[in-house]
């Protein structure tokens, strides 16, 4: 067989050039929309980005992609409902990105009465319980409500988690994101080669690390997710076996009134193979359930955009 032609070292260079100018633009846009809104109240901020992205939103190509991933969670309801919940969707996504020009603001935890402040948690003796205990144990979420706020809410109590998390493709907006992220968040760990390495450190150091396990991953563990099949990243039970460590689903809930209710459940029972090692493949679809679980509950408050079943490139070629 002949090998296909090299594209031309001009062409290479023009959509290198191009792609670099497009995420320039972008990013600044973002970026002075963040600043801009910024001068509003807090409240008054979230509010408008939320109204906004509901228009929005659904002029985007993603639009599609959330549409064909909610036809394949939810063949049941109809058009019109999965329209709302994508709808929901965008403006819960808005309001994430604007939350983090608030987040000294927003985070209004009060320690004494976890369910007094804006922010109320549900499981705060788990965070006692393992800042006593000094093991090694893993904490996992997925994009759901304000997934960001997980980290904090840890720290409020004096766990510090390091977390595990994948950077923006745009490098603009990604700077921003991490600049505000490391304000309160603890050690980061970029999702790229090495992190694995980063977050065994931190567990062999009897640590806590915080994962997101709801993206695709092409080199997975196979499994299924709403009853469709999917690959999931198998890092989380890889290092479950290594440490023999305790699992705790967490997850984020928007409130109404703009408040939060941040949950770490008791730990997972972790399936073994027969020779008594932790089960990857089998871990890995304990985390789809459990994400499954919590997305049914709350549809609008997931991200409904990424490319979860692999289908993007379907898309316009389905009836």
């Amino acid at each position: 067989m002949s090998k296909k032609p090299l594209p031309h070292p001009l062409i290479v260079k023009t959509f290198v050039i191009t792609r670099k100018v497009r995420h320039w633009l972008v990013g600044m846009t973002v970026i002075g929309l963040l600043k801009l809104a910024s001068l509003l109240p807090a409240n008054a901020a979230i509010e408008t980005v939320d109204r906004l992205a509901r228009r929005i939103g659904p002029l985007t190509s993603r639009h599609k992609l959330a549409l064909a991933n909610l036809e394949i969670a939810f063949p049941e309801k109809s058009a019109e409902q999965r329209e709302a919940i994508a709808r929901d969707m965008w403006g819960n996504m808005a309001r994430l990105g604007v939350e983090y020009v608030f987040l000294d603001q927003i985070f209004d935890l009060n320690l004494e009465n976890p369910a007094a402040g804006r922010v109320e948690v549900d499981g705060a003796e788990i965070f006692a319980k393992l800042i006593e205990e000094k093991k090694p144990f893993i904490v996992f979420t997925g994009h759901t409500g304000n997934f960001e706020l997980l980290p904090i809410g840890a720290a409020a109590y004096g766990l510090e988690v390091t977390a595990l998390f994948r950077p923006p493709n745009n490098p603009y907006i990604a700077r921003q994101v991490l600049s505000a992220r490391r304000t309160r968040m603890g050690h980061l760990v970029p999702s790229r080669a090495g992190a694995a390495i980063a977050l065994a450190r931190r567990l062999e150091s009897n640590g806590g690390v915080g994962m997101l396990v709801d993206q695709r991953f092409r080199r997975g563990a196979k499994g299924t997710f709403f009853g469709k099949e999917v690959v999931t990243n198998p890092l989380l039970g890889k290092l479950a076996r290594q440490f023999d460590c305790d699992v705790y689903p967490a997850r984020c809930i928007r409130l109404p009134g703009g408040r939060f209710r941040l949950v770490i459940e008791p730990a997972i029972e972790i399936p073994r193979a027969a020779d008594g090692r932790v089960d990857v493949p089998a871990t890995s679809q304990i985390l789809n359930d459990k994400i499954e679980k919590w997305v049914r509950e709350y549809p609008g408050q997931w991200q409904w955009f990424h490319d979860r079943w692999g289908i993007k490139h379907t898309i316009g070629k389905r009836k």
